[in-house]
């Protein structure tokens, strides 16, 4: 897994139903940007990748909607009505490609009257890798069957109704048929790519403040920017020279470079606890980035985060895999707000530089499609156009069906599953 196009990334994102989104699919190139009025789902787009990174890292489902605006019941699409047993729920998926070829995750998700995983497929190379279903409402688990091509067509067992079975698959599988060889290769091409998404939202009025020494990976909102920025200046100077010539590009000069200055008193134990970044603007000398409009500190938040990696961001990555064979999906809801189109523009141009390396995807909302109209190497989706809609969006109940309610025997095809509590 050395190559460009080994390296496990997500090629689609299913919402069949989720929020506004009905039987809805989204191609997800190395650079794509969704654009359209407020309302259409564009942010419900990233928070469904998001939710879906949170499971694949392994985090218990309700712990999963911490970047979900209105939590879990936000998630449920509009007007579904609860089946005769009170139920309801949403649907969510992905396509990841990789050394494995396409593999497809689905997942149905039961909100009322108890949140659980009650179904999960797994597909690829022409096989059902994994089905699970609830079989007793009673229990606080799912059955689950995965492929096997041994003696044994499918291995059954009962998998925890709070996680996704899929990241699970590593610690249950044993690898010693070419089936369960396949199975372990699919769930780990997904989990991998998954673990990778990192939403970011930089907050400007929290990037202002002062950033302890010790806290060195970049948070979702970048609050702790010069804290990084100290660490970055130090370990890769050429990276470093690169933000640098990103931050020229969009301030008014001169910008000779990028530093970070001691925020505590002179004297004190806390002098060099606590740095804040500052711009070096050769003979006006060192500016502070608290002196930065919204607009500028954003770019430099989202610029940093392109130009660096898992290492320096606090994002889940596999620590068994090499960074080498990774990719970063950086997911970026509202990428123009506080910027002018000329800064928009810069933005994406150094985001399709990186891109092309393979090493970082973004996905990203803006409010105005002008910014991402012709750029090189973008690949803009217009939400809310009818004729956009016809060829991205399916009619509704045409999309992926949720997980089967049986486990199907492995290699056959799962049976469809009409529960309408699932939306």
């Amino acid at each position: 897994m050395s190559t460009k196009r080994d390296r496990p990334v997500v090629t689609e994102l299913r919402l069949s139903a989720f929020k506004s989104h009905r039987g809805a699919s989204f191609p997800l190139g190395p650079l794509t940007v969704m654009a359209g009025a407020s309302g259409t789902g564009k942010s419900s787009v990233l928070e469904g990748l998001g939710l879906l990174g949170r499971l694949a890292a392994g985090e218990e489902l309700a712990m999963a909607f911490d970047g979900v605006r209105g939590g879990v019941a936000a998630c449920v699409p509009h007007a579904a009505k609860p089946d005769a047993e009170g139920r309801r729920g949403f649907r969510i998926g992905c396509t990841v490609d990789g050394a494995v070829g396409p593999v497809a995750l689905d997942v149905a998700v039961q909100t009322e009257p108890e949140l659980r995983i009650v179904g999960e497929r797994l597909t690829g190379a022409g096989e059902t890798l994994l089905a699970t279903a609830l079989r007793d409402p009673g229990r606080r688990t799912v059955q689950a069957a995965w492929h096997t091509a041994g003696l044994v067509p499918v291995t059954r067992a009962p998998l925890p109704d709070d996680r996704l079975a899929t990241s699970l698959l590593p610690l249950r599988v044993a690898g010693t048929t070419e089936g369960q060889r396949l199975v372990l290769a699919a769930a780990e091409q997904t989990v991998l790519a998954l673990r990778g998404v990192f939403p970011v939202d930089p907050r400007p009025h929290m990037m202002r403040e002062p950033a302890r020494v010790a806290d060195g990976l970049l948070r979702g909102g970048c609050d702790n920017l010069s804290a990084v920025l100290r660490r970055t200046q130090g370990e890769c100077r050429t990276r470093h020279a690169a933000l640098v010539g990103a931050l020229r590009a969009v301030c008014s000069p001169p910008v000779e470079g990028l530093t970070v200055v001691p925020a505590g008193e002179p004297g004190t134990g806390a002098y060099a606890q606590s740095v804040v970044a500052a711009v070096d603007r050769g003979p006006l000398g060192l500016v502070p980035v608290d002196r930065l409009g919204d607009g500028e500190l954003r770019f430099l938040a989202l610029a940093l985060v392109l130009l660096t990696g898992p290492g320096v961001l606090e994002v889940d990555t596999s620590g068994e895999v090499p960074d080498a064979v990774q990719v970063l999906t950086v997911l970026a809801d509202g990428l123009d707000t506080g910027l002018d189109r000329a800064q928009s523009r810069q933005l994406l141009a150094l985001a399709a530089q990186v891109a092309e390396r393979g090493h970082i995807r973004l996905i990203g909302t803006v409010h105005d499609p002008a910014v991402a109209e012709g750029a090189e190497g973008v690949t803009l989706l217009r939400l809310g156009s009818p004729a956009a809609d016809r060829e991205r969006v399916p009619a509704q109940g045409t999309g992926p069906e949720a997980p089967a309610a049986e486990a199907p025997a492995a290699g056959q095809a799962p049976p469809q599953h009409a529960a309408a509590a699932m939306g």
